[in-house]
């Protein structure tokens, strides 16, 4: 094990952020030269806190099963290049997971019970950065080729782990993506200074000299027709995510100025790095001088505040109709699930206001049809409006960040005639198989909106359920069920 006394001797740190007034003028990661090089100095240590336990229940919160306590001891040895080899056996993309993921695997650590608990993420980031800098990740061609030939519709994380997995498997794969870069919403969704795109770039580049191809710009079920899919490939991966946005249907919605959020985000991720905000031409949406309002209160609302922050907003509000969690565990939510708890991103430490138990009530509107002002009201525990506490707010832009209720139907869900489960999610057996033959479904698209975790784990599984269905048995690990879920009580 690690130190045998390291969670005795040694509490939790993790890394120092830049400064709030440094931060804001640019796009950059917020940790300065990037999150593993600033956890260096301490990492080792923070490494040495965990206590192998004999039932390490991180391996439960984590759906990919990653072996964390062998990398938090090789890493506190100072064996990089084994931590590596053991953070790659189980994830294809820690350096996407060290940085976006939630962590359910430290809300499940046993140190957690009683302490803080390992700041396992950090060590996850960086062992992959250290490995990146020092030329450890190399491309990892097959042997020989299958003949088969599998098309990934989607190029996120669940579609990118089932792509790499299935290449490197010896089947000739080719991921489609609509969008004009490979990447989904780990490049157009998430905010430059959350995750530097290089991060993104360097892993295709990777999976290109293994062997996959990456098809953007193509609409499939438009450009590429659902039969004609079919027809060409040997299996097909849906891997398309959850991207029907959910809507707020209430008097005012159809005024200038309110916008889905990811809307906003991919114009502002396209003019952070130097291109063109929109692939049309259209003006780009910008909260630059503006009263913005975000309503939701989650990862893609912060995404929001921390853009118009960088954007120049006059002023930001973040609206959640949910009462504000407390910053202790809740009695009913006990270790070792993900509790709701107060939690303050990068972008919440740099400004703007956070509204909780409130609910949109109407937008208010101006002579020229935009939106000027946004009508809310508290609500109770039960969601219904308290008498009395309704009240306006200016906004000159609102944007809606209140998740996704499951995939787009029209176009190729529809063409290939899947069979869609009570959640209108694509129905998938025991396998992934969809109702289609040769067609698997992995990640947010069969799963619903979910963690960047679990869709890696979908796609690892995916893809071993695929290799069988190909060649009659497989050796890809399949880390989870498509009907698990997280831990909860």
């Amino acid at each position: 094990m690690a130190d045998p006394k390291g969670f005795l001797k040694h509490g939790r740190e993790v890394a120092s952020r830049r400064d709030v007034a440094e931060r804001v003028q640019d796009w950059n990661e917020v940790y300065p030269d990037g999150i593993g090089r600033a956890l260096l100095p301490i990492i080792n240590t923070q490494a040495g806190r965990c206590m192998d336990c004999g039932i390490p229940f991180c391996h439960q919160g984590c759906p990919l099963g990653n072996i964390i306590p062998e990398w938090n001891d090789l890493v506190w040895r100072d064996d990089w290049d084994g931590a590596m080899d053991r953070l790659h056996a189980t994830n294809n993309f820690p350096e996407f997971t060290g940085r976006l993921c939630p962590a359910p695997c430290e809300t499940a650590c046993v140190l957690g019970i009683n302490q803080d608990p390992v700041t396992i993420k950090n060590v996850e980031v960086s062992i992959i950065d250290r490995a990146w800098g020092s030329g450890y990740v190399r491309p990892q061609p097959p042997e020989w080729l299958s003949g088969k030939t599998v098309a990934v519709i989607g190029s996120g994380p669940a579609g990118l782990a089932a792509a790499q997995q299935l290449t490197r498997a010896g089947h000739t794969v080719a991921v489609y993506e609509r969008a004009d870069k490979i990447g989904g919403l780990l490049r157009y969704g998430i905010p430059e200074f959350k995750m530097e795109k290089k991060h993104l770039d360097r892993r295709l580049d990777q999976m290109r000299r293994e062997g996959t191809v990456f098809r953007a710009g193509v609409d499939v079920g438009g450009d590429l027709t659902g039969d004609k899919l079919l027809d060409r490939y040997d299996a097909v991966v849906l891997a398309m995510g959850a991207t029907a946005a959910r809507e707020l249907p209430v008097p005012g919605r159809a005024l200038r100025g309110i916008h889905q959020a990811m809307e906003f985000l991919p114009q502002a991720n396209r003019a952070s790095l130097g291109e063109a905000p929109t692939t049309d031409g259209s003006e780009q949406i910008v909260a630059t001088g503006k009263d913005v309002v975000i309503i939701g209160g989650g990862d893609t609302g912060a995404d929001c505040l921390g853009t118009s922050i960088r954007q120049g907003a006059r002023s930001i509000t973040q609206l959640e109709i949910m009462p504000q969690p407390g910053t202790d565990r809740p009695d009913g939510q006990p270790w070792p699930t993900y509790p709701m708890t107060f939690r303050v991103s990068s972008a919440h430490e740099e400004g703007g206001d956070r509204v909780y138990a409130v609910s949109t009530q109407e937008f208010v509107g101006d002579d020229d049809g935009g939106v000027a002002a946004l009508r809310l009201v508290e609500v109770d525990a039960t969601f219904q409006p308290v008498e009395g506490t309704e009240r306006e707010i200016p906004a000159q832009l609102v944007l809606l960040a209140m998740g996704f209720v499951g995939p787009e139907k029209p176009g190729l869900v529809e063409q290939l005639g899947v069979e869609l489960d009570d959640r209108g999610n694509v129905r998938r057996d025991e396998s992934y198989a969809a109702s289609v033959p040769g067609v698997y479904v992995a990640g947010d698209v069969g799963r619903g909106q979910s963690l960047i975790v679990w869709a890696i784990a979908e796609g690892r599984s995916a893809a071993a359920s695929v290799d069988a269905y190909l060649t009659g048995s497989t050796t890809l690990p399949a880390p989870i069920k498509p009907h698990e879920r997280p831990l909860a009580v």
